[in-house]
């Protein structure tokens, strides 16, 4: 599969560690994505395309037809929305609780295809990077230090700070666009789905390890790492057992009856 990639670094990439807060922004901040358009009355109606939690479960982000929005869990509360002229945000992936947003839009999006993944800083109001793709992009996941972006059948895996490819992981096919990140300064571990059925790929980069776990006789449904990524939890489509790994040595610690 090719691939190919713009990046905007005209004024440097920060690290994500030094930018801002959404907690300081404004409930309603006018945008600057393209020609931003605030909601005034009720004859737009706003469909929710997409939900995700941030990293740390404390809020979470809502893709709309119209945009995006940002909601704290406790207390609960809108803290931060964009309404956009252009169309709406199929992933709208944080970064911990800063100003640095990954960005897919939505099908009817005009100006943000769903093969195109932006960076944006929404502190400095601007695009700090841009991936392009010939096919659409599944999910985006981020932590501190590195992106990663899922396709159908592959992964790629950016540094931040440059956005340079690290490493490429080619997976079985991903609808869903299955990943899952260790959010731990002292590791880097990455959880998608193997080459064949119930297969899970775990990446070890710190260690340089890659182990293989057959979790499943069926596909996987859903898959999630602990912050230091030294366990695993997996599901399959068939809905009937969870099942928990040391993603070490893949062995089984646990399985639940669902």
């Amino acid at each position: 599969m090719t691939m190919s990639s713009t990046v905007s670094t005209s004024q440097g990439f920060l690290s994500p560690a030094r930018h801002g807060s959404f907690e300081s922004s404004n409930a309603l901040a006018s945008g600057s994505l393209g020609q931003p358009e605030m909601e005034s009355n009720g004859s737009n109606e706003v469909e929710l395309i997409s939900v995700s939690w941030n990293q740390d479960y404390g809020c979470f982000a809502a893709g709309t037809s119209h945009g995006f929005r940002i909601y704290n869990c406790e207390p609960f509360k809108e803290t931060f929305r964009r309404d956009l002229k252009s169309g709406g945000f199929k992933i709208v992936e944080m970064l911990f609780r800063c100003n640095i947003l990954a960005l897919v839009g939505a099908d009817a999006n005009s100006q943000y295809p769903p093969n195109k993944v932006l960076i944006w800083d929404d502190h400095q109001s601007r695009c700090v990077g841009e991936f392009s793709f010939r096919s659409e992009v599944r999910s985006v996941k981020l932590r501190r230090d590195r992106i990663v972006v899922v396709l159908e059948h592959k992964l790629y895996v950016y540094n931040f700070m440059d956005l340079k490819l690290l490493h490429q992981i080619e997976t079985l096919r991903n609808p869903r666009g299955l990943c899952c990140l260790s959010h731990d300064s002292n590791t880097f571990v990455l959880a998608c789905p193997g080459l064949h059925r119930g297969q899970v790929r775990i990446e070890h980069f710190g260690l340089n390890v890659m182990k293989l776990i057959n979790a499943h006789d069926s596909h996987i449904a859903c898959l999630t790492l602990t912050m230091d990524g030294l366990l695993l939890a997996t599901a399959s489509t068939r809905g009937t057992l969870i099942r928990i790994f040391n993603t070490m040595d893949g062995t089984r610690l646990q399985e639940v009856a669902c």
